[in-house]
């Protein structure tokens, strides 16, 4: 079993005082429907030639001035972050292992030990840091950074802006500039909280073992499964995330079928991000899920899934034209599920994309990472589209329960078209 060490842990306050003015971080609506998770990034690199440790624990303190919310704390249940500079948390940890055992086993879940122990996912820290980091030091000289920050005021895109912009300010870039809007407040405004019925299920307490693999698919695959669903649809130009969460969704299906010997409606809903129209900068949560229902076998195809997903996702799209209409439409979107709740049974699949983000361009100065991923997910049915070192065709972070992963892993159609990363 791999051992952790905490060397040292110290609060990071922001190098400048955060002015008064900026003291109250009001929460939008989506943050307020947001779980309080604490979501979990990770960036493995090789051996640095210089003092990480102090390196990092300057620049944070810099980049904390530009994201002042990150180092206050959340107040009165949630409905707003008061920005009074206490600071985030900077672990040091040894890890007593080489990188290459954590890198090269077969299942993600081994990546865990590179985050605060009990942390990830968690909806809770002791002492109310909204932004813990990690820097984990391994035998063979490489080291992880990893991030846990509250989902309640970041998704998953502000998560990994700060991860880019922080690593730019301790490259001491000449002409950067860490750019951050901490106003989704004003595109999506606060809501009575007793206006927002919790809308997620409660899948998080189930009690299966979950562990979690990463799949890659080549572009020649995402070319000839683009292919399948083109000539068998009217969708124009299947984009790779759409023709691969096709194919897992179909794969997740047959797993159920196996299980109990008759097809299973599913539900699966994916994250769409609203910048643009909203402006890149904007730091907060700028998403929300569109999704796609299949009743039927036949409906689990990939062309007619790809189809549905497609329209479920232009519809969402054509309502963000206009970020005020996006925004009641949601908070009505909120409700109608909400008044939904247990009338139908669905197998449940989450997904979302962190492709296009640049999550190989987090540079601290001593080069891009070996590889980017998330700790295990306490969700099963959940796949995490991130993109490949290499940058040829797309990786993929699957969570399943241990007695699902078993049926999942020896899919034909699925290893036709990917493969596991070891």
């Amino acid at each position: 079993m791999v051992e952790s060490k905490i060397l040292s842990r110290k609060m990071i306050k922001p190098f400048s005082p955060t002015p008064s003015s900026l003291s109250r971080h009001n929460l939008s609506f989506i943050d307020q429907i947001a779980t309080c998770a604490y979501s979990p990034v990770v960036a493995f690199y090789s051996k640095p030639t210089n003092n990480t440790s102090q390196i990092l624990e300057n620049s944070l303190s810099k980049v904390l001035s530009t994201y002042y919310p990150f180092a206050g704390r959340m107040m009165d249940n949630y409905e707003y972050v008061d920005c009074n500079d206490t600071g985030a948390e900077l672990l040091n940890v040894r890890i007593s292992c080489p990188m290459s055992e954590i890198l090269n086993h077969t299942y993600n879940d081994v990546s865990d030990v590179v985050f605060p122990q009990d942390l990830p996912w968690s909806s809770s820290y002791s002492n109310g840091s909204l932004l813990v980091v990690q820097l984990s030091h391994f035998d063979c000289g490489g080291i992880a950074i990893s991030v846990c920050l509250s989902h309640k005021i970041a998704d998953g895109y502000s998560l990994l802006k700060f991860l880019k912009d922080w690593a730019a300010t301790t490259r001491h870039d000449l002409d950067f500039k860490p750019s951050a809007q901490f106003d989704a407040h004003s595109f999506f405004p606060p809501v009575a909280m007793n206006d927002l019925p919790a809308v997620m299920p409660d899948i998080l307490r189930e009690p299966q073992q979950r562990v979690s693999r990463i799949y890659h698919f080549s572009s020649s695959s995402l070319d000839t499964l683009k292919d399948i669903v083109a000539m068998n649809s009217h969708v124009l130009n299947p984009t790779r995330v759409e023709v691969a969460t096709a194919l897992l969704h179909k794969c997740g299906a047959a797993v159920s079928m196996a299980n109990f010997s008759v097809f299973q409606p599913s539900l699966l809903l994916h994250i769409m991000n609203f910048r643009p129209p909203l402006p890149q900068n904007t730091i907060g949560n700028a998403c929300f899920f569109f999704g796609s229902i299949a009743a039927t076998e036949d409906e689990i195809q990939l062309p007619h899934f790809v189809a549905q997903l497609r329209k479920a996702k232009q519809y969402l799209q054509d309502k963000s034209k206009d970020p005020h209409q996006l925004a009641s439409h949601l908070l009505e979107k909120v409700k109608e599920q909400a008044n939904k709740s247990g009338e139908n049974k669905f197998d449940l699949y989450m997904c979302s994309s962190l492709c296009n983000l640049g999550v190989y361009k987090i540079d601290f100065g001593w080069g891009e990472p070996i590889r980017v991923t998330l700790a295990r997910n306490p969700m099963k049915n959940n796949f995490i589209f991130l993109d490949p070192p290499n940058g040829d065709g797309i990786n993929v972070l699957i969570t399943l329960t241990e007695a699902d992963m078993l049926t999942f892993q020896s899919n034909k159609e699925l290893l036709e078209f990917a493969s596991p990363l070891v």
